[in-house]
């Protein structure tokens, strides 16, 4: 059989646009394709909720597939194990309440996982606002990274969502686009994004989890970009935190979804 170009292209376009197109209203969007997001995504799109992820790199992982120094391991502490056995990531204990996990296995499996619990991943895709409405986020304003990238003036395009959760690790993204919109308006202790203290693993897993919350209505931080927002410290190349964080980001929201009426279909 020869093999037709066009028909090639034809079938990359069709399908890449069935996918956007039904993901221009979702559930959540999830912004960040982090573990934080990763996960977060899996236990939504698991739960039957329409979820879209959305990447400013070509690459899906954020910060695992490096590990510590480009030594491609990573520590997940015990209480994050039921995660990595769930989704099927090998992992193999050092000490009492250490696991060590391949970092490429671990993105990878993540990733395949939570797409084939139906998370629509868009990678190449950042966003450069929000859509807000009476003081809460109903969406996102999107456009290609590379357009970013490149400084061309090329007016974005809009998704609607009724949560959004900020997974952009160190970045704070979505907080930043917030914060120049309404000064003041987060709910830290500034009123702003408090800043990413120096490195102390112990009480940054703890405090990941804890700092995992709503930070603007309709806006949820999770993973590193909490620790950001409310002036946590940095953790390094541990990753419980951030799994568990994520469980718990999609956990609230279905909660909150489950006592709102159904306006965006499933």
């Amino acid at each position: 059989m020869e093999l037709d170009e066009v028909v090639i292209t034809r079938a990359i376009i069709e399908r890449y646009m069935d996918k956007l197109l039904s993901h221009v209203e979702t559930d959540v969007a999830v912004v960040g394709g982090g573990p934080s997001g990763l996960i977060a995504g899996y236990e939504l799109a698991k739960a039957g909720k329409k979820v879209a992820l959305f990447e400013r790199k070509l690459s899906i992982g954020g910060g695992v597939w490096g590990g510590g120094m480009m030594f491609n391991e990573i520590v997940v502490q015990d209480a994050a194990r039921p995660v990595l056995e769930e989704l099927g990531i090998r992992h193999r204990r050092v000490q009492d309440h250490y696991l060590v996990c391949d970092a490429v296995e671990t993105a990878s499996t993540l990733t395949s996982r939570a797409v084939q619990a139906g998370l629509a991943v868009f990678n190449c895709v950042t966003v450069e606002d929000v859509l807000m409405r009476e003081d809460r986020i109903l969406g996102l304003v999107l456009n290609w990274a590379p357009v970013d990238m490149a400084g061309l003036h090329i007016d974005p395009l809009t998704m609607r969502s009724r949560y959004v959760i900020d997974a952009t690790g160190h970045a704070t993204e979505v907080c930043r686009v917030v914060q120049e919109k309404v000064p003041g308006g987060l709910r830290t202790p500034s009123g702003r994004i408090d800043g990413e203290k120096s490195m102390w693993s112990d009480r940054a897993e703890s405090l990941t989890l804890e700092n995992t919350r709503e930070v603007f209505p309709g806006l949820v931080v999770a993973g590193m970009a909490a620790n950001a927002a409310f002036g946590g410290p940095r953790m390094g190349p541990i990753f419980g935190g951030m799994l568990l964080s994520g469980v718990k980001a999609a956990r609230w929201i279905l909660d909150r979804l489950a006592e709102e009426p159904a306006d965006t279909p499933s």
